[in-house]
């Protein structure tokens, strides 16, 4: 008997899923002070999104260094300069700077 395959759509629609639901779970466990667990859960989100070619949640950061996930005031420092938003990593130390030129023209 042949195995019975999903479509492409269905296996994105399913991997989306899977990473939202262990985006939340990294975060809840970085709450909860096991660092390395939430580690575990960014790593398999981003394997998973490989395989199906799912996207991380918009509103999910995590460190591309270390792959923790980055909760402004916890792990990590946010500040503005004149045209990006810099975020840096208190782990590693790892700098994430993001342009916001769209929000200042309006």
């Amino acid at each position: 008997m042949s195995k019975k395959r999903i479509s492409k759509k269905a296996a994105v629609g399913i991997g989306e899923e899977r990473v939202s639901i262990l985006a939340e779970l990294s975060i809840e466990a970085l709450a909860n002070g096991r660092e390395d667990l939430a580690v575990r859960y960014v790593t398999l989100a981003r394997n998973i999104g490989k395989k199906t070619k799912a996207k991380m949640p918009e509103d999910f950061k995590y460190c591309k260094k270390c792959l923790i996930p980055l909760v402004p005031g916890t792990n990590c420092t946010v500040r503005l300069t004149s045209e990006k938003v810099v975020t840096t990593c208190l782990r590693c130390g790892e700098l994430r700077r993001m342009p916001y030129r769209k929000e200042k023209e309006k």
